[in-house]
């Protein structure tokens, strides 16, 4: 199942798995999570692994109708948490090498307006400790020791979202999309969706 989705639509699938996913997490000992990723393809390729895929143009698709069902998408961390992926980033080497697909000014403004929805809808601060990219996560950056790590610190089996431009600062993606997330919530421009 892929669909294409308004934020709206989003907004009213958190607010349905609000109560499973919170659960889940509590379960865990923790907050709900937002995981925010790249596929590691082109810009129109989806995957059923995440919650959430973003095409090149900005479009958001979902792979099911319940966000709180478990994807295998961040290794350790998938209950009580939603997957969120760019379609982009095929043959990306290094932070000063992101292929020939590398995150679109579109798919950045969408994944921010994403985050800043599905956290409106689950009552979440927009922090490290709840949204974090795949790179954050692999290397344990929130402070949970889910697994050893194996990020951009380590072993750099995954580092997606690392930085969200070629050339920018190492480790900025993360601050930067939880930026412009919390730049949405802060000038309200999301909350009648």
């Amino acid at each position: 199942m892929m669909r294409e989705v308004t934020l709206q639509e989003l907004k009213n699938m958190a607010r349905a798995a609000y109560n499973d996913l919170w659960t889940a997490a509590r379960n865990m000992g923790r907050d709900v999570k937002l995981y925010c990723h790249w596929t590691g393809g082109d810009y129109y390729t989806k995957f059923a692994d995440y919650h959430v895929n973003i095409d090149g143009d900005g479009r958001v698709w979902v792979t099911t109708d319940n966000l709180a069902m478990i994807k295998e998408a961040t290794y350790m961390r998938n209950t009580g948490s939603v997957a969120i992926t760019l379609c982009c980033a095929l043959d990306a080497v290094d932070e000063y090498r992101l292929g020939a697909y590398p995150p679109t000014e579109a798919q950045l403004n969408a994944i921010a307006q994403v985050v800043c929805v599905l956290a409106d809808a689950l009552d979440l601060t927009i922090d490290l400790q709840r949204v974090m990219t795949h790179a954050e996560a692999a290397d344990n950056k929130d402070g949970l020791w889910c697994h050893d790590p194996y990020g951009p610190d380590a072993t750099v089996e995954r580092w997606d979202l690392l930085v969200l431009r070629e050339g920018s600062p190492r480790w900025s993606g993360g601050d930067e999309l939880r930026g412009n997330a919390n730049f949405y919530r802060a000038q309200g421009l999301l909350k009648d969706v």
